[in-house]
């Protein structure tokens, strides 16, 4: 079978990654889905991105099988692939070990909404999952991994169409979108938040979340029923 789309764009969101300065040597990975197929692609496991190619890409199925390629996928496969058999809106993810979001992950705290960048792509704080359980790290852990981030959407009553992005406590961010190509924007898009949050603390470690008000302006002005942000197609 021919895998050229999702491998391709696959192949696009690693290097998007490291472009923007999300990754460090091997340190992250991005997959696109095909649903009509039940498979997604998904970059090998411990090969640089300046030795990655198209052809290198592995495809796997929802349950984390080869289904074509001659390299081990990614260490995190069983992750993405829960996540796309259980949210089957999501069509691609990416997992880095971004510098600022991490940090967050392994402070255990949300990325508070402190402001308008923030507001222009969530209304909430962006979420951190608390550490897995022993008995889920000992276990399966990368399978456990996706039910880990499920599970505190679902204890926070969070849309994941909505929520695009998650931090896992003492480990580091998730994202995920329509395409591989959304997934990496989020992705960037909470490590900016996670810097900004991070500075302004620092600055004035009183400083409050931002007012309801101006987090539904600049939510609503690009997302609501009448926003006018960017042009008309």
């Amino acid at each position: 079978m021919d895998f050229k789309r999702i491998r391709e764009e696959a192949y696009e969101a690693n290097m998007q990654l490291e472009s923007l300065g999300l990754v460090l040597f091997t340190f992250g990975n991005a997959s696109a889905v095909d649903r009509d197929r039940g498979v997604f692609a998904i970059k090998p496991s411990g090969v640089p991105y300046r030795d990655l190619t198209p052809n290198k890409i592995v495809v796997v199925d929802f349950d984390a099988h080869t289904v074509d390629g001659d390299l081990r996928p990614s260490s995190d496969t069983k992750t993405h692939a829960v996540l796309y058999k259980h949210w089957d809106g999501i069509g691609g993810i990416v997992h880095t070990h971004s510098t600022y979001g991490t940090a967050w992950s392994q402070a255990q705290c949300d990325i508070p909404i402190m402001g308008t960048t923030h507001a222009d792509h969530l209304t909430v704080d962006i979420p951190c999952a608390p550490p897995m359980s022993d008995e889920m790290i000992k276990g399966n852990y990368e399978y456990e991994t996706g039910f880990q981030i499920m599970n505190e959407f679902k204890r926070r009553s969070l849309d994941y169409k909505e929520v695009e992005m998650v931090l896992l406590g003492n480990h580091a961010p998730f994202t995920w979108g329509k395409s591989a190509n959304k997934a990496v924007y989020n992705s960037a898009v909470l490590e900016e938040c996670a810097k900004m949050a991070y500075l302004s603390l620092n600055i004035n470690p009183q400083a409050p979340r931002l007012k309801d008000t101006l987090i539904k302006k600049h939510f609503d002005r690009k997302h609501g029923p009448d926003s006018y942000y960017g042009q008309t197609e």
